[in-house]
This record gives structure tokens, C-alpha cells and sequence, in this order.
């Protein structure tokens, strides 16, 4: 077979994104993930009322005009001022954005700003600003760049060339591979963007709603790339990914991501089927490898990500992630070294918006040495020192000349409430913490509790968005922060006064959706491989079983929705996330379902593991209430064995734990 560097597949790609095709609409531009606050609260409230999931950032245009019509229906001043901060995409040649924020900062901290591109708490300005040209509908050139103190980047600068079905962008393109808004395990803007060639559609395909993404990017220049024969070579390592995802009904997404690094330095090489190969059998990838030499892949991560929304008078948004940057057992469905993210984001209550996030990681991400099959980054997953995913990679004792950043696993939170007053302008409060596991074998240090809070306000004048903001923390080394900051952004898509439809909500709940809460017995037993060289089985047991969820009606008979579920297995917290729960009901009052996600078991650190079931249903035997039988199974919880008290040594740093129930239940509608 005949040997391809992987630019060149994607070349050929490329190709065919230029080939012609009378149905296809051009390339579109996307929004910048730096949008004013007011203007991106009223981005994603139009998204969600128009029924349209996010599961991946930057935002292209085009989604945002074709959820317009739907959301409209239900709130016309919102649409109004959308549809005209749109307008400055209808041209051959305009503005984009352009923002200047000064800001004077007090303390000793210094810690890297959450997904700002690797600015830092001390740095005293940033200026960001992009525009376009787009001769015609297929060709489209962007220019923009970022500076902050330190570091100029040309984010947003990129040719963009193709169809609706095939967009290639070349240049500084920046990707966010998550529907959470405040972090993305993959890859975010938490570091300086790298230069990549991308090709993927916004127009979905087949009935199925299908969309992919594939790029392929240059990270900046390390010199501590550890080959397998662990000796060091400098160079610039690759990173590629493949993203797909599907909206089969409207309101529902789910989407499937993987992510690679490899080369740089002596490091390089690959061929485009060594990479293939280490991308369709990760497992056999990090364990025995392909070949023999140093041509060999280096770090993997892979998530899977949902997103479901439930319409309604106060409608809302719940998305899921299961990410991990390893395999386990062996078994190459299985996540090593897992994450479980979620969220919920209210668009509208009242003059409110409402979004909580929580995330719960295991050790081991973004730090990677070499074995005798992978190479290694000794500067982390990073770029240019930041790293590449969620921010919580750079708060902790990070990389230096000669050590390896911390493992550390651990918890952040995010809430953010945004408020639209009846004076005018929009005024949010960020409320962020990061809790480090500081008492495992992989720390370093005595953690504390970091705690991060800002509040900003903007409002128009004379066609800018003018706004203050005061930032504050204590970071995971316990110094603080206190930082005043002030913005002018050319906002002439804001209107002034109470016209941002505050209170335009007028939809009623869809017939047939409905909220549930049901409670139960859980009976269960459960398969325990401490030391991945022995297993045993508990004894069947019994425990209250708790669930919230949402169900949408897709058609006669089926639903589709999701729900969050509360165990207590052997006097430890069980939480089981539905990513999807599908419903079938017949014609006599029995339901069908099965459901798809992921658990986490509160261990003396957590376990993180597939969650499976399927149940029967009796519908309305009494009304508005159901009684149920569900089977459930928690496949392979693993544990990386970090604390010092943990049995060591067996095959691999693991502990699984699989966990077999019936839950009998009661369920009330709402």
C-alpha cells in the first residue's frame, strides 16, 4: 500500500470540497467565540428556542438565520436584534467585531484567564478585531488577530473556500469541541490558536442530520518531545482530530470526537496509515504499538456529547460529556483516565438567564511521557504553555525544565446568571471553583480551593457596547487577584433600552412534553476487580433509587429525553447521566425505553464508567403517575488507584467496578 503523510489525505479532501455542485450554497463565517456578553446570550437563547443544539464552537453564522424562523414564533424583539447584529455578514467586505478591554490588576497571581487564548490575570490590556472580504459566495478571506500583553496571535485570520456540505478554512481557526459553555476537555480556547487546515459542513446531511468536522493543526515549538527510546528531540507536534455528529429529531444532538498528537522533531513521520491505524485501535496503539522505531502516535482523547432541549414557556438546555485521553482494560470502547461534564442553561426567566456547569476529571490530563510505543510531551498537551482543553489544565503546578506537570484529578463549578435590566444594557455575574485532589500520589503540593468571580456590565452608546467589569479569585496556591477592567466593543447590533424582549416569551409547552420525578428501590449487586488481577461478585442488596428528567414527544409513539440518577450502591453516591433516553409507547397504556450514558461512582476518589438500561413502563395507572421496572448496568467503572493507601501493582493502575440492577419505581408528571 502506498505510504500518505496525512496532509496529503486531507488534501485530497480538499479537492473535493472544490468540486462543483449546482444545490450547494457557499462557505459561511462563524461568530467569534469573544462575542459581547449580551449579544452571545442573545445568540444562544435564539438557538435553543429554535430548537438547534451546539455541540461544537465557533457558531457558523448560517445556524444562527436558520433557527431564526422557529425562534421568532415564540419571541419576535429577540429575533429583531439578532437578525440585525447578522446584517454585517450580508456584505462582500465588513467588520466583524473589534474590542479594546484595559484593565489594572492588583495581588500576586497570575494565573492564565479561563478560554481567553492564554492571557494572563496581570496582563494589562488585550485588543481583539477580525473582518472580511468574500468576493463570492465560495471564497471567503478573514482577517483578525488578538493581543494581550506577551503575545499577538492572528486568531480568526483563515481562507475559507467550498460548499455548504464541504468547507475547507485554512489559517488561525479556532475549534471548540464541546456543547459545555465554560470548558471543552479536547480542545478550547484556553490556549493562543494554532494554525490549521479544517474541512467540515454546516448544511447537516441525510435525514439524519449528519455533520462532520476533520482538521489537522501545528502546535507550537517544544524542545522536550520524548521518543520512545526516551531521549529528547525538538520539534512542532502534530495535532488532528475527527468530529461527527447527528441531530436525527429536532431538539436532540449527539456527537462523537477524537484527538490525536503526534511528531515533531525526530518524533516525526507518521505515515497517514500509522495514524489510521493508531486512531481505529487506540488500545493496541498504547500498549504493543504498530511498528517498530520512533514513527509512532503519541497522546489520544476521545468524548462523546449530547445535547437535549426542552421547549416550553421557560424553556432549557442539558448536554452531557464522557471524555477520556486513554483506553482501559484493553477494550478500545472503554475511556481510561475519564471526565463526566454537564450542564444546564436556562435562556430566560424572567429578566434572567440562568447556566450551571460542573465537571469531574480524573488525573492524567494533558500531561503524557513516553513509553516504549508512545512518544511523549514533557511540556504538557499545551500551546505555547497553556493548555490545549479545559482551563483547569492550567491551574496547578505546571511543566517546567525538568519535571512534569501534576496528574491531579479533581471538581470545577461554573454558574453564571445574566441580567437584562429595565434600565438597559446586560449585567452578568460568573461564579467559578476548582477543587484539586492535593492528597493523591500525583500531587505535588497541598492544594487549596480556587475560587474565581466577576461581574460585568455593557450597555450601548452610540453604537459601541460599552462595559466595565471587576474580576476577583484566589487561586490553587492560595494568592489572590483583584482585577478592574473596562471595554469598548463595536456593539451597533445593540439596542438601547428595554427592548430585548425580556418578556416576549409567549410559547406554551408542546403537548405531550412533560418533566418527571420518580423514586424507587434499586436492587443490585456488583462485579469488583480491585487489582486487575482478581474479581468478586457483592451480594444482591437494596437501596432508594431517586431520577429527574424531561421527555419530548417526536412523534405518535416515541419520546426522546434526559434524566439524572441517584443511587446509593453500598452506602456510596451513584450518579447515572442519560445522554438519551428513548421512549416507544404502544398503543395500550405500556411504555417501552431504553436509555445511554454515563456514571459516576463516589469512591474514595471517583469512578467513571458507561451506563446502560432498558424498562418497562406502566402509563398513567394512575393519573399523571406511571410505575416502572427498569434493568440498569454501570460497565466498568474504573479508578486510577492514585491514593496512598491503594493496593498497588496487578496489571495497569486500575480498579473497575461494574454494577448490575432492577429498580422497581414510581413516577409523577409535570
Amino acid at each position: 500500500m502506498t505510504r500518505r503523510t496525512l496532509p496529503r489525505g486531507l488534501l485530497l479532501l480538499s479537492l473535493l470540497a472544490l468540486a462543483p455542485s449546482v444545490f450547494a450554497r457557499g462557505v459561511t463565517p462563524y461568530l467569534p467565540l469573544n462575542l459581547d456578553p449580551a449579544m452571545q446570550n442573545a445568540v444562544e437563547r435564539v438557538l435553543i428556542l429554535g430548537d438547534e443544539p451546539v455541540l461544537a464552537r465557533p457558531i457558523p453564522a448560517a445556524l444562527v438565520q436558520e433557527a431564526l424562523p422557529k425562534a421568532c414564533r415564540v419571541d419576535r424583539p429577540l429575533c429583531d436584534r439578532v437578525r440585525h447584529y447578522l446584517r454585517r455578514y450580508m456584505h462582500s467586505n465588513g467588520v466583524e467585531f473589534a474590542s479594546v478591554s484595559v484593565g489594572v490588576t492588583g495581588g500576586h497571581s497570575n494565573i492564565t484567564l479561563p478560554n481567553a487564548h492564554g492571557e494572563k490575570a496581570q496582563s494589562p490590556f488585550q485588543i481583539a478585531a477580525a473582518g472580511y472580504v468574500q468576493p463570492n459566495s465560495h471564497i471567503l478571506l478573514n482577517l483578525g488577530g488578538d493581543i494581550y500583553k506577551g503575545r499577538v496571535t492572528p486568531t480568526g485570520t483563515m481562507l475559507s473556500l467550498g460548499f455548504d456540505w464541504a468547507q475547507l478554512d485554512i489559517g488561525y481557526r479556532d475549534h471548540w469541541w464541546s456543547p459545555l459553555t465554560d470548558s471543552s476537555m479536547l480542545i478550547s480556547t484556553e490556549a493562543p490558536t494554532m494554525p490549521s487546515i479544517t474541512l467540515s459542513n454546516y448544511q447537516p446531511l441525510t435525514r439524519l442530520g449528519l455533520q462532520y468536522e476533520i482538521f489537522v493543526a501545528q502546535m507550537s515549538q517544544s524542545s522536550r518531545i520524548q521518543l520512545p527510546n526516551f531521549t529528547l528531540t525538538r520539534g512542532h507536534p502534530k495535532m488532528g482530530g475527527v468530529r461527527v455528529s447527528i441531530e436525527p429529531v429536532s431538539g436532540w444532538g449527539l456527537s462523537l470526537q477524537r484527538l490525536l498528537i503526534w511528531g515533531g522533531g525526530a518524533a516525526g513521520g507518521e505515515s497517514f496509515t500509522n495514524v489510521m491505524q493508531a486512531f481505529f485501535n487506540p488500545s493496541k496503539a498504547q500498549s504493543t504499538g504498530f511498528n517498530a522505531g520512533t514513527h509512532v502516535v503519541g497522546k489520544q482523547e476521545a468524548s462523546v456529547s449530547s445535547e437535549f432541549i426542552f421547549p416550553g414557556r421557560v424553556p432549557f438546555a442539558v448536554y452531557i460529556e464522557y471524555a477520556g485521553n486513554d483506553t482501559a482494560d484493553g477494550k478500545n470502547y472503554l475511556l481510561g483516565k475519564p471526565d463526566i461534564s454537564a450542564g444546564i442553561q436556562f435562556p430566560h426567566i424572567g429578566p434572567f438567564d440562568l447556566t450551571y456547569e460542573v465537571d469531574s476529571f480524573s488525573p492524567s490530563w494533558y500531561v503524557h511521557p513516553a513509553s516504549p510505543v508512545q512518544t511523549g510531551y514533557l511540556d504538557g498537551i499545551t500551546n505555547y504553555g497553556a493548555s490545549i482543553g479545559n482551563w483547569f489544565g492550567d491551574q496547578r503546578v505546571l511543566a517546567t525544565s525538568t519535571t512534569l506537570a501534576d496528574q491531579v484529578g479533581g471538581q470545577s463549578n461554573m454558574l453564571r446568571i445574566g441580567w437584562t435590566p429595565p434600565f438597559g444594557g446586560y449585567m452578568q455575574l460568573r461564579l467559578r471553583s476548582l477543587s484539586n485532589e492535593a492528597q493523591t500520589i500525583y500531587a505535588t503540593y497541598p492544594y487549596r480551593n480556587e475560587y474565581m468571580g466577576s461581574l460585568r456590565y455593557t450597555r450601548p452608546w452610540h453604537g459601541y457596547a460599552v462595559g466595565a467589569a471587576l474580576q476577583m479569585g484566589s487561586d490553587v496556591f492560595g494568592a489572590h487577584y483583584i482585577r478592574l477592567e473596562g471595554t469598548v466593543t463595536d456593539g451597533s447590533a445593540l439596542f438601547s433600552g428595554d427592548s430585548t424582549g425580556a418578556g416576549a416569551f409567549e410559547g406554551k409547552r408542546p403537548k405531550g412534553d412533560w418533566l418527571f420525578v420518580q423514586t424507587g428501590v434499586n436492587y443490585y449487586r456488583m462485579l469488583v476487580n480491585p487489582m486487575s488481577t482478581e474479581r468478586f461478585y457483592t451480594r444482591w442488596a437494596g437501596s432508594p433509587d431517586l431520577t429527574i428528567g424531561a421527555l419530548r414527544r417526536i412523534s405518535k409513539h416515541q419520546d426522546i429525553g434526559v434524566a439524572l440518577d441517584a443511587d446509593a450502591i453500598s452506602g456510596r453516591l451513584m450518579l447515572g447521566l442519560r445522554m438519551i433516553d428513548y421512549r416507544y409507547r404502544f398503543t395500550w397504556p405500556i411504555a417501552f425505553h431504553i436509555f445511554a450514558g454515563a456514571a459516576r461512582y463516589s469512591l474514595a476518589t471517583p469512578a467513571y464508567g458507561l451506563y446502560l438500561g432498558a424498562g418497562f413502563e406502566w402509563r398513567k395507572f394512575l393519573p399523571n403517575w406511571d410505575l416502572g421496572l427498569d434493568f440498569r448496568n454501570v460497565i466498568d467503572a474504573n479508578r486510577q488507584r492514585d491514593l496512598p493507601t491503594d493496593p498497588q501493582g496487578g496489571i495497569g493502575p486500575y480498579s473497575f467496578t461494574s454494577t448490575y440492577s432492577y429498580t422497581l419505581y414510581v413516577s409523577r408528571r409535570f
